[in-house]
């Protein structure tokens, strides 16, 4: 019985958190917009995708990356949704004052927010972008089934990334609104340095400044892999093989891991409240 007890508040935190997230009907909504925008960027682009792909395994990636476009963004949309600006608006509104009244460590409290936060949204995500996958194309993704996975793991690398960053301006601006715009602001640098690099390797023909990127956003490292980047006078500039891809996904989740890590660490030990 007493350990029953333990898990009581952990759940009712979890579902105080998944209630504030997702009231009717923000959940409904999602959930359409990620299946809409699924199966109809699957059902414009998949027939020109496998058509032009110089290979099998280029044709699963690039179909998985077609699908992932829109959908990616609106899991974004959720993650300045839910942990930006729902995170910081608990702490102006002091919500998690009341949250770290339970007899839960805060770590604990923390794992409740986010399973709630991310965990559901990435779930639904992927769930919607599987079940897609294995209607419209179920022998190319059977076959390649491996290209696939590394796919999502490397698209997925730079956003849970951005999630633990923006996890911790939330919790030290504690403020709502203040908090997504800072978000917004990082989001968007990111985005236009990201371009710039990129801008600059095609110019000067040097994949260094590529590289520095693919240490952050690993699926720059996926793409080029499949379709190598080349210079305006058609010379590869950057052709990554499988065993640096799975080095830069690796490196990837290592930078998500500390940052996340750093954000516990914070929230359990330096967190005034």
């Amino acid at each position: 019985m007493t350990e029953k007890q333990k898990g009581h508040p952990f759940l009712e935190v979890l579902a105080t958190s998944i209630h504030e997230d997702f009231r009717f009907p923000i959940l409904e909504i999602f959930a359409f917009l990620y299946a809409i925008s699924t199966f109809a960027l699957l059902g414009i682009g998949g027939g020109f995708t496998v058509t032009f792909a110089r290979n099998e395994e280029a044709a699963t990636y690039q179909l998985v990356n077609i699908q992932m476009g829109t959908p990616l963004f609106i899991f974004l949309i959720l993650i300045f949704k839910n942990v930006v600006y729902g995170f910081g608006s608990e702490f102006e509104k002091g919500t998690i004052q009341t949250l770290l009244s339970y007899p839960l460590k805060r770590r604990m409290i923390l794992t409740a927010k986010l399973l709630s936060a991310l965990g559901v949204s990435l779930v639904m995500f992927l769930g919607i972008q599987f079940f897609a996958l294995y209607i419209m194309a179920p022998q190319t993704i059977s076959a390649n089934l491996s290209t696939v996975i590394i796919s999502y793991l490397s698209s997925l690398s730079y956003p849970l990334f951005l999630t633990a960053i923006l996890l911790l301006v939330a919790m030290r601006v504690r403020k709502g609104g203040l908090a997504l715009v800072l978000g917004i602001v990082l989001y968007f640098a990111l985005s236009v340095f990201t371009g710039i690099l990129t801008a600059l390797s095609i110019t000067t023909r040097n994949s260094f400044p590529l590289k520095v990127i693919a240490v952050l956003n690993p699926s720059l490292a996926t793409q080029f892999h499949y379709s190598p980047l080349s210079s305006l006078l058609g010379e590869t500039i950057w052709n990554p093989d499988f065993n640096e891809v799975l080095m830069y996904i690796f490196g990837g989740y290592c930078l998500v891991f500390a940052a996340f890590l750093i954000a516990y660490y914070y929230f359990s030990r330096r967190l005034n409240l």
